[in-house]
């Protein structure tokens, strides 16, 4: 599609703020109106869309995709999204550990262990460590607290929070990755230790390293985007 457009500002609309384009309000896909609650995530929304070129480019507008999924989608079936998000709790990334005597397990240790102590005394829970892959449960207690935690989320925080999740395939880390003095870069190593580990022993691959670098600014942009959301 061409850029039909020439000026885009920011206005103040019901409930928050939005986009405009030579004037005109935008809608979701939904076609809901496009009001997000700061004016500085409609602010850096606004940018995606004065950033594009003569062809407009979808992949470049991440805030605009989450806020369309929070109004769309988190807005109107809250219950849904939670039950998608939560499961990562079950089989986290973080409680899967290498057998005590390997090298791995030492890093996943070092690395790891910080992160699982962080958010169990944060929450007041404990977190089932595992030695391989064979899946155990984590007490009901923790989950109970998890879904606590993202009933207390508003539907923005929540768009942000499947995104970060999911691409560390570990809801502890996707929930520290949307505290304000969240350490991104070491966030997003942790959630790559393993294949991070693999390039250390045998190599870096250079379309594996394409992929971990876009799959880690999407996961920055998650982050950015819920703290641009924060109210």
């Amino acid at each position: 599609m061409k850029r039909f457009y020439k000026a885009v500002t920011v206005e103040a609309a019901q409930g928050g703020f939005g986009v405009r384009l030579d004037g005109r309000a935008i809608k979701t896909v939904g076609g809901r109106p496009q009001v997000v609650p700061t004016q500085a995530l409609a602010e850096a929304m606004a940018a995606e869309w004065a950033a594009q070129g003569e062809e407009i480019d979808p992949a470049l507008f991440l805030f605009r995709d989450m806020a369309d999924y929070a109004i769309d989608v988190v807005a109107g079936d809250r219950a849904s999204v939670i039950g998608e998000i939560l499961p990562y709790a079950e089989t986290d990334t973080l409680c899967y550990r290498a057998e005590p005597d390997e090298a791995f397990a030492a890093r996943q240790r070092l690395m790891w262990e910080p992160l699982l102590a962080s958010a169990e005394a944060r929450l007041g829970v404990q977190f089932v460590r595992v030695t391989g892959i064979i899946h155990k449960p984590q007490p009901v207690e923790t989950l109970a607290a998890l879904r606590d935690e993202l009933e207390a989320l508003d539907a923005f925080q929540l768009a942000a929070l499947r995104n970060t999740t999911s691409l560390a395939a570990s809801l502890v880390i996707g929930l520290a990755a949307l505290q304000t003095d969240a350490d991104l870069d070491a966030l997003w190593d942790a959630a790559n230790l393993e294949e991070d580990w693999q390039a250390e022993l045998w190599g870096k691959d250079a379309e594996a390293m394409e992929r971990r670098e876009k799959r880690a600014a999407a996961f920055a942009a998650a982050a950015r985007f819920a703290g641009l959301a924060r109210a």
